[in-house]
């Protein structure tokens, strides 16, 4: 078997990197936001306490619980493929777009949809209230990557990874959902 470690690494790296883009841009609009209205005037307090808010709900139960172990599971799955498709489109992989299970992948690729359509959304709001939810957005984004990272690591130092990869004819797919929503 061979042992594909550039493949996993960029997977994990892929993935970090497209949210981390993420993080910056959001970081410059909720930035100018702030340059209309000074921080300790309305409506910064309610930023501040969005900002933690979707940190936790987002970052906490929604990558640090789920999102961030599978990823680095599949990744570290991705070490004895031998296919190179899977190798290159790695981050694309490890967000479980293709080679899972239908219903995994069914859900994947309507919960990126829904994110487009939210993103879309938020665009046509007026400063200073995307600001405000770009703000919140960026804290749960950038927690989900610092989760990503820590779980990438992980799942390619560790000898054991007690999380699913969910692999397509994978039984302990079933399971991972209780085991992901365990506190870590």
């Amino acid at each position: 078997m061979k042992n594909h470690r550039l493949g996993a690494i960029w997977g994990v790296l892929g993935v970090a990197l497209l949210l981390s883009s993420a993080v910056y841009r959001l970081g410059l609009v909720a930035f100018d936001a702030t340059t209309h209205y000074p921080l300790l005037q309305s409506p910064w307090p309610a930023a501040l306490l969005l900002a933690l808010l979707l940190g936790l709900l987002k970052g906490r139960f929604v990558f640090q619980r789920a999102f961030a172990p599978r990823i680095a599971a599949r990744a570290r799955a991705l070490r004895s493929h031998d296919r190179w498709g899977h190798q290159l489109l790695a981050p694309l992989f490890c967000m479980t777009y293709f080679h899972t299970n239908r219903k995994r992948q069914v859900v994947s690729i309507g919960v990126s949809s829904g994110v487009v359509v939210l993103i879309i959304l938020v665009r046509q709001l007026e400063q200073p209230l995307r600001g405000i939810i770009d703000l919140g957005v960026a804290v749960g984004l950038a927690w989900g990557v610092l989760a990503i990272l820590f779980y990438g690591f992980r799942a390619l130092t560790a000898a054991d990874f007690p999380y699913s990869a969910e692999l397509p004819g994978d039984e302990s797919a079933a399971s991972s959902s209780t085991q992901n929503s365990q506190p870590q």
